[in-house]
Protein backbone atom coordinates (compact mmCIF):
# COMPACT_ATOMS: atom_id res chain seq x y z
CA UNK A 1 0.00 0.00 0.00
CA UNK A 2 1.35 3.72 -1.18
CA UNK A 3 1.52 6.15 1.83
CA UNK A 4 -0.70 9.22 1.21
CA UNK A 5 2.57 11.38 1.05
CA UNK A 6 3.16 14.66 -1.63
CA UNK A 7 5.77 14.45 -4.05
CA UNK A 8 9.15 15.32 -3.09
CA UNK A 9 9.25 18.27 -4.35
CA UNK A 10 6.61 19.46 -2.04
CA UNK A 11 7.93 17.44 0.67
CA UNK A 12 11.56 19.61 0.44
CA UNK A 13 10.02 22.79 0.15
CA UNK A 14 11.16 24.89 3.86
CA UNK A 15 8.40 25.84 6.07
CA UNK A 16 7.61 29.65 6.78
CA UNK A 17 10.06 30.47 9.12
CA UNK A 18 7.85 33.92 9.63
CA UNK A 19 4.94 32.10 10.13
CA UNK A 20 6.96 29.76 13.07
CA UNK A 21 7.23 32.54 15.07
CA UNK A 22 3.74 34.69 14.56
CA UNK A 23 2.69 31.46 15.45
CA UNK A 24 4.67 31.52 18.77
CA UNK A 25 3.41 35.38 19.69
CA UNK A 26 -0.25 35.04 18.08
CA UNK A 27 -3.14 35.15 20.27
CA UNK A 28 -1.10 37.20 23.01
CA UNK A 29 -2.75 40.81 23.05
CA UNK A 30 0.62 42.17 24.79
CA UNK A 31 2.61 41.71 21.50
CA UNK A 32 4.09 44.53 19.31
CA UNK A 33 4.26 42.56 15.73
CA UNK A 34 6.78 43.73 12.97
CA UNK A 35 6.72 40.33 11.26
CA UNK A 36 4.37 40.60 8.60
CA UNK A 37 5.22 42.47 5.39
CA UNK A 38 2.60 45.01 5.36
CA UNK A 39 1.37 48.40 7.16
CA UNK A 40 -0.71 48.88 9.67
CA UNK A 41 -3.26 51.49 7.89
CA UNK A 42 -6.42 49.98 6.21
CA UNK A 43 -6.90 50.77 2.22
CA UNK A 44 -7.88 53.69 1.42
CA UNK A 45 -11.93 54.73 0.95
CA UNK A 46 -11.65 55.82 -2.20
CA UNK A 47 -10.60 52.52 -3.06
CA UNK A 48 -12.52 50.49 -0.78
CA UNK A 49 -15.57 52.31 -1.26
CA UNK A 50 -15.26 51.37 -5.66
CA UNK A 51 -15.07 48.23 -5.01
CA UNK A 52 -18.23 47.99 -2.39
CA UNK A 53 -20.10 49.77 -5.01
CA UNK A 54 -19.34 47.27 -7.60
CA UNK A 55 -20.09 44.48 -5.46
CA UNK A 56 -23.29 45.68 -4.61
CA UNK A 57 -23.46 46.67 -8.72
CA UNK A 58 -23.37 42.78 -8.88
CA UNK A 59 -19.96 42.79 -10.58
CA UNK A 60 -19.94 38.84 -9.38
CA UNK A 61 -18.95 37.13 -12.61
CA UNK A 62 -16.56 35.68 -14.39
CA UNK A 63 -14.53 38.06 -16.09
CA UNK A 64 -11.46 37.61 -19.06
CA UNK A 65 -8.76 35.53 -17.70
CA UNK A 66 -6.14 38.30 -18.48
CA UNK A 67 -8.13 41.27 -16.96
CA UNK A 68 -11.10 43.50 -17.23
CA UNK A 69 -10.12 45.72 -20.73
CA UNK A 70 -10.86 49.07 -19.06
CA UNK A 71 -8.20 48.00 -15.53
CA UNK A 72 -5.75 46.66 -18.36
CA UNK A 73 -6.17 50.35 -20.20
CA UNK A 74 -5.41 52.16 -16.55
CA UNK A 75 -2.36 49.93 -15.87
CA UNK A 76 -0.80 50.77 -19.21
CA UNK A 77 -1.44 54.30 -18.74
CA UNK A 78 0.04 54.20 -15.60
CA UNK A 79 3.00 51.92 -16.58
CA UNK A 80 3.87 54.59 -19.78
CA UNK A 81 3.74 57.43 -17.56
CA UNK A 82 5.80 55.84 -14.91
CA UNK A 83 8.85 54.24 -16.78
CA UNK A 84 8.76 56.60 -20.14
CA UNK A 85 8.05 54.32 -22.57
CA UNK A 86 4.96 53.30 -24.28
CA UNK A 87 3.48 49.97 -22.33
CA UNK A 88 0.71 48.47 -24.74
CA UNK A 89 -2.26 46.32 -22.80
CA UNK A 90 -1.01 43.48 -25.78
CA UNK A 91 1.87 42.82 -22.95
CA UNK A 92 -0.57 43.13 -19.47
CA UNK A 93 -2.21 40.48 -17.51
CA UNK A 94 -3.91 41.08 -14.05
CA UNK A 95 -3.23 37.95 -11.70
CA UNK A 96 -4.04 36.71 -8.54
CA UNK A 97 -1.95 38.31 -6.54
CA UNK A 98 1.77 39.56 -6.88
CA UNK A 99 2.84 35.98 -5.80
CA UNK A 100 0.50 34.38 -8.74
CA UNK A 101 2.38 36.28 -11.06
CA UNK A 102 5.53 35.20 -9.74
CA UNK A 103 4.37 31.49 -9.97
CA UNK A 104 2.59 32.34 -13.36
CA UNK A 105 6.11 33.59 -14.69
CA UNK A 106 7.79 30.68 -13.55
CA UNK A 107 5.21 28.10 -14.94
CA UNK A 108 5.34 30.35 -18.23
CA UNK A 109 9.38 29.78 -18.33
CA UNK A 110 10.40 27.32 -16.32
CA UNK A 111 11.08 23.14 -16.87
CA UNK A 112 12.22 20.52 -14.39
CA UNK A 113 15.56 20.66 -14.10
CA UNK A 114 16.56 24.31 -15.54
CA UNK A 115 19.06 25.93 -13.76
CA UNK A 116 17.49 29.33 -12.20
CA UNK A 117 19.47 32.27 -10.66
CA UNK A 118 18.06 34.53 -7.42
CA UNK A 119 19.87 36.97 -5.82
CA UNK A 120 19.32 36.90 -1.50
CA UNK A 121 18.57 37.01 0.71
CA UNK A 122 15.12 36.81 -0.31
CA UNK A 123 11.51 36.83 0.60
CA UNK A 124 11.31 32.43 0.93
CA UNK A 125 8.41 32.26 -2.12
CA UNK A 126 10.54 33.45 -5.06
CA UNK A 127 13.13 30.84 -4.09
CA UNK A 128 10.47 27.65 -3.48
CA UNK A 129 8.75 28.72 -5.99
CA UNK A 130 11.02 27.16 -8.90
CA UNK A 131 11.77 24.52 -7.23
CA UNK A 132 8.01 23.90 -6.92
CA UNK A 133 8.67 22.99 -10.63
CA UNK A 134 11.99 21.22 -9.94
CA UNK A 135 14.10 23.47 -11.19
CA UNK A 136 17.06 23.62 -9.67
CA UNK A 137 18.22 27.01 -7.45
CA UNK A 138 21.37 28.85 -7.19
CA UNK A 139 21.71 31.96 -5.08
CA UNK A 140 24.35 35.07 -5.14
CA UNK A 141 24.37 36.74 -1.91
CA UNK A 142 23.71 40.31 -1.26
CA UNK A 143 27.11 41.94 1.20
CA UNK A 144 26.81 44.61 3.81
CA UNK A 145 29.56 46.64 3.47
CA UNK A 146 29.96 50.85 4.58
CA UNK A 147 26.05 50.95 5.83
CA UNK A 148 24.78 49.92 2.77
CA UNK A 149 23.69 46.21 0.82
CA UNK A 150 25.98 45.68 -2.21
CA UNK A 151 25.63 43.16 -4.99
CA UNK A 152 28.79 41.74 -6.52
CA UNK A 153 28.13 42.08 -10.24
CA UNK A 154 30.80 40.25 -11.21
CA UNK A 155 29.94 37.58 -8.53
CA UNK A 156 26.45 37.34 -10.85
CA UNK A 157 27.89 37.39 -14.07
CA UNK A 158 29.94 34.40 -13.31
CA UNK A 159 26.13 32.64 -12.11
CA UNK A 160 24.69 33.92 -15.11
CA UNK A 161 25.97 30.98 -17.63
CA UNK A 162 24.89 29.67 -20.89
CA UNK A 163 22.83 27.00 -18.93
CA UNK A 164 20.86 29.22 -16.80
CA UNK A 165 17.15 29.36 -17.87
CA UNK A 166 15.94 32.06 -15.49
CA UNK A 167 17.33 35.07 -13.48
CA UNK A 168 15.03 36.38 -10.74
CA UNK A 169 15.64 39.81 -9.28
CA UNK A 170 13.39 41.54 -6.37
CA UNK A 171 14.61 45.55 -6.46
CA UNK A 172 13.95 47.05 -4.00
CA UNK A 173 14.34 43.89 -1.80
CA UNK A 174 12.84 41.93 0.87
CA UNK A 175 14.22 41.65 3.61
CA UNK A 176 17.49 43.81 3.29
CA UNK A 177 15.91 47.07 1.03
CA UNK A 178 18.79 46.93 -1.76
CA UNK A 179 18.14 48.28 -4.84
CA UNK A 180 19.50 46.99 -8.10
CA UNK A 181 22.05 50.32 -9.33
CA UNK A 182 20.75 51.86 -12.30
CA UNK A 183 24.66 51.55 -13.63
CA UNK A 184 24.38 47.49 -13.89
CA UNK A 185 20.99 47.13 -15.86
CA UNK A 186 22.52 47.32 -19.08
CA UNK A 187 25.25 44.96 -18.15
CA UNK A 188 22.72 42.02 -16.88
CA UNK A 189 20.17 42.73 -19.71
CA UNK A 190 23.17 42.33 -22.02
CA UNK A 191 24.22 39.32 -20.06
CA UNK A 192 20.94 37.53 -20.29
CA UNK A 193 20.65 37.91 -23.97
CA UNK A 194 23.45 36.47 -24.86
CA UNK A 195 22.75 32.89 -22.96
CA UNK A 196 18.86 33.26 -23.65
CA UNK A 197 18.35 33.70 -19.84
CA UNK A 198 14.78 34.66 -18.85
CA UNK A 199 15.21 38.06 -16.17
CA UNK A 200 11.80 37.72 -13.94
CA UNK A 201 11.72 41.20 -11.69
CA UNK A 202 9.87 40.99 -8.48
CA UNK A 203 8.96 44.35 -8.72
CA UNK A 204 6.24 44.71 -6.04
CA UNK A 205 8.33 47.67 -3.98
CA UNK A 206 9.39 49.57 -7.15
CA UNK A 207 7.23 52.61 -6.06
CA UNK A 208 8.59 52.75 -2.28
CA UNK A 209 11.74 54.45 -2.73
CA UNK A 210 13.58 57.08 -0.68
CA UNK A 211 15.87 58.77 -3.10
CA UNK A 212 14.09 58.81 -6.23
CA UNK A 213 10.50 58.07 -7.72
CA UNK A 214 10.68 54.71 -8.19
CA UNK A 215 13.02 51.69 -8.79
CA UNK A 216 15.68 51.58 -12.01
CA UNK A 217 13.71 48.94 -13.92
CA UNK A 218 14.22 46.81 -17.37
CA UNK A 219 11.06 47.85 -19.04
CA UNK A 220 12.35 50.92 -20.54
CA UNK A 221 15.38 49.29 -21.96
CA UNK A 222 13.70 46.00 -23.15
CA UNK A 223 12.61 45.59 -26.72
CA UNK A 224 9.37 43.31 -27.52
CA UNK A 225 11.84 40.59 -28.20
CA UNK A 226 13.57 40.60 -24.94
CA UNK A 227 12.98 37.69 -22.13
CA UNK A 228 11.72 40.21 -19.79
CA UNK A 229 8.99 39.47 -17.51
CA UNK A 230 7.78 42.34 -14.59
CA UNK A 231 5.61 41.06 -12.00
CA UNK A 232 4.44 43.14 -9.28
CA UNK A 233 1.33 43.86 -6.93
CA UNK A 234 -1.10 46.34 -5.78
CA UNK A 235 -0.36 45.51 -2.30
CA UNK A 236 2.37 47.76 -1.13
CA UNK A 237 1.89 51.15 -2.98
CA UNK A 238 -1.45 51.11 -2.42
CA UNK A 239 -1.57 49.51 1.25
CA UNK A 240 -4.04 46.67 -0.38
CA UNK A 241 -2.02 43.44 0.72
CA UNK A 242 -5.50 41.54 1.92
CA UNK A 243 -7.26 42.44 -2.04
CA UNK A 244 -4.70 39.55 -3.73
CA UNK A 245 -4.07 41.28 -6.69
CA UNK A 246 -1.29 41.76 -9.00
CA UNK A 247 0.29 42.09 -12.78
CA UNK A 248 2.54 41.13 -15.24
CA UNK A 249 4.52 42.54 -17.99
CA UNK A 250 5.57 40.43 -20.41
CA UNK A 251 6.41 39.81 -24.50
CA UNK A 252 3.80 40.26 -26.89
CA UNK A 253 4.41 36.56 -27.59
CA UNK A 254 3.97 34.92 -24.40
CA UNK A 255 0.27 36.74 -23.57
CA UNK A 256 -1.66 33.70 -25.43
CA UNK A 257 0.18 31.64 -23.42
CA UNK A 258 -0.49 33.09 -20.04
CA UNK A 259 -4.08 33.55 -21.29
CA UNK A 260 -4.07 29.97 -20.76
CA UNK A 261 -2.16 29.48 -17.71
CA UNK A 262 -4.40 32.02 -15.78
CA UNK A 263 -7.02 29.53 -17.14
CA UNK A 264 -5.80 26.42 -15.36
CA UNK A 265 -4.82 28.81 -12.56
CA UNK A 266 -7.20 30.81 -11.37
CA UNK A 267 -9.38 31.62 -14.60
CA UNK A 268 -9.65 35.14 -13.63
CA UNK A 269 -9.49 37.99 -10.64
CA UNK A 270 -12.90 38.78 -9.12
CA UNK A 271 -14.58 41.39 -11.12
CA UNK A 272 -15.46 44.39 -8.31
CA UNK A 273 -11.79 43.88 -6.53
CA UNK A 274 -10.21 44.95 -10.35
CA UNK A 275 -12.80 48.04 -9.63
CA UNK A 276 -11.15 48.68 -6.82
CA UNK A 277 -7.92 48.39 -8.68
CA UNK A 278 -8.98 50.51 -11.26
CA UNK A 279 -9.64 53.48 -8.55
CA UNK A 280 -6.21 53.33 -7.63
CA UNK A 281 -4.54 53.39 -10.49
CA UNK A 282 -6.86 56.62 -11.90
CA UNK A 283 -6.64 57.99 -8.90
CA UNK A 284 -4.03 56.38 -6.68
CA UNK A 285 -0.98 59.05 -7.18
CA UNK A 286 -1.69 61.22 -3.82
CA UNK A 287 -1.97 58.29 -2.08
CA UNK A 288 1.00 56.29 -3.31
CA UNK A 289 2.97 59.84 -2.38
CA UNK A 290 1.55 59.53 1.15
CA UNK A 291 2.76 56.27 1.54
CA UNK A 292 6.72 57.20 0.40
CA UNK A 293 6.46 59.88 2.85
CA UNK A 294 5.48 57.93 5.86
CA UNK A 295 7.94 55.01 4.61
CA UNK A 296 11.02 57.83 4.68
CA UNK A 297 10.02 58.62 7.92
CA UNK A 298 9.67 55.34 9.06
CA UNK A 299 13.11 54.66 7.67
CA UNK A 300 14.80 57.54 9.53
CA UNK A 301 13.26 56.59 12.74
CA UNK A 302 14.19 53.05 12.94
CA UNK A 303 17.29 53.00 11.68
CA UNK A 304 18.73 55.78 13.02
CA UNK A 305 17.25 53.98 16.43
CA UNK A 306 19.09 50.70 15.32
CA UNK A 307 22.40 51.98 15.09
CA UNK A 308 22.37 54.33 18.58
CA UNK A 309 22.05 50.99 19.64
CA UNK A 310 25.58 49.39 21.22
CA UNK A 311 26.53 46.13 19.02
CA UNK A 312 23.69 46.55 16.43
CA UNK A 313 24.30 46.73 12.65
CA UNK A 314 22.03 48.09 10.55
CA UNK A 315 22.45 49.21 6.67
CA UNK A 316 20.60 51.50 5.21
CA UNK A 317 18.27 50.71 3.24
CA UNK A 318 17.38 51.76 -0.45
CA UNK A 319 13.41 50.96 -0.83
CA UNK A 320 10.74 48.82 0.40
CA UNK A 321 10.25 49.09 4.19
CA UNK A 322 11.77 46.97 5.86
CA UNK A 323 15.00 47.35 8.52
CA UNK A 324 17.50 44.26 7.99
CA UNK A 325 20.13 44.38 10.88
CA UNK A 326 22.05 42.17 13.37
CA UNK A 327 22.85 42.32 16.86
CA UNK A 328 26.08 41.06 18.29
CA UNK A 329 25.67 38.06 19.93
CA UNK A 330 22.58 36.53 18.34
CA UNK A 331 23.91 34.61 15.50
CA UNK A 332 20.86 31.91 15.36
CA UNK A 333 18.18 34.28 14.44
CA UNK A 334 15.24 31.99 15.28
CA UNK A 335 15.88 31.55 18.62
CA UNK A 336 16.36 34.76 19.41
CA UNK A 337 13.44 36.00 17.88
CA UNK A 338 11.37 33.59 20.12
CA UNK A 339 13.15 34.91 22.95
CA UNK A 340 12.45 38.61 22.27
CA UNK A 341 8.57 37.55 22.14
CA UNK A 342 8.84 35.69 25.51
CA UNK A 343 10.88 38.12 27.30
CA UNK A 344 9.78 41.62 25.76
CA UNK A 345 6.88 41.23 23.85
CA UNK A 346 8.64 42.12 20.63
CA UNK A 347 7.76 40.19 17.53
CA UNK A 348 10.58 40.21 14.04
CA UNK A 349 11.49 38.20 11.75
CA UNK A 350 14.40 36.05 11.71
CA UNK A 351 16.73 36.48 9.16
CA UNK A 352 17.06 32.54 8.58
CA UNK A 353 13.46 33.05 6.89
CA UNK A 354 14.82 34.41 3.64
CA UNK A 355 17.67 31.79 3.25
CA UNK A 356 20.96 30.69 4.89
CA UNK A 357 22.33 34.21 3.76
CA UNK A 358 20.16 35.72 6.43
CA UNK A 359 21.22 34.07 8.86
CA UNK A 360 22.24 35.87 11.96
CA UNK A 361 20.10 38.94 10.74
CA UNK A 362 16.63 40.06 11.63
CA UNK A 363 13.48 41.91 9.66
CA UNK A 364 11.42 44.62 10.88
CA UNK A 365 8.90 46.10 8.86
CA UNK A 366 8.70 49.61 9.82
CA UNK A 367 5.45 50.26 7.78
CA UNK A 368 4.15 50.99 11.01
CA UNK A 369 2.58 54.15 13.01
CA UNK A 370 5.80 56.18 14.04
CA UNK A 371 4.29 55.80 18.18
CA UNK A 372 4.10 51.76 16.96
CA UNK A 373 8.22 51.31 16.15
CA UNK A 374 9.17 53.83 19.04
CA UNK A 375 7.18 51.45 21.33
CA UNK A 376 9.01 48.57 19.64
CA UNK A 377 12.37 50.26 19.64
CA UNK A 378 12.22 50.72 23.47
CA UNK A 379 11.50 46.80 23.87
CA UNK A 380 14.38 45.56 21.58
CA UNK A 381 16.64 48.39 23.75
CA UNK A 382 15.34 46.63 26.71
CA UNK A 383 15.96 42.97 25.41
CA UNK A 384 19.79 44.67 24.14
CA UNK A 385 20.20 45.78 28.02
CA UNK A 386 19.51 42.55 29.68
Amino acid sequence: MFAPTPRQEVQNLRLSKIREVANAGMGRDDILAFWFGEGDQATPAFIREAASKALLDGHTFYTHNLGRADLRQSLSTYLTRLHGVPIGTDRLAITSAGVNAIMLASQLVLSPGDRTVVVGPIWPNVVEIPRILSSQVEVVPLEAAQGRWRLDLDRLMQALTPDTRALILNSPNNPSGWMLPEEDRAAILERCRKYGIWLIGDDVYERLTFERPNAPSFLPMATDEDRVISTNSFSKAWRMTGWRLGWMVVPPKLLEGLGVLIEYNTSCAPDFVQEGARAALDHGDDITAEVRADLTAARDQVIGALRAMPGVEAPMPDGGFYAFFRMAGCEESMATCKAMIQQVGLGLAPGSAFGPEGEGWFRWCFAARPEKNAAGLARLAAYINR
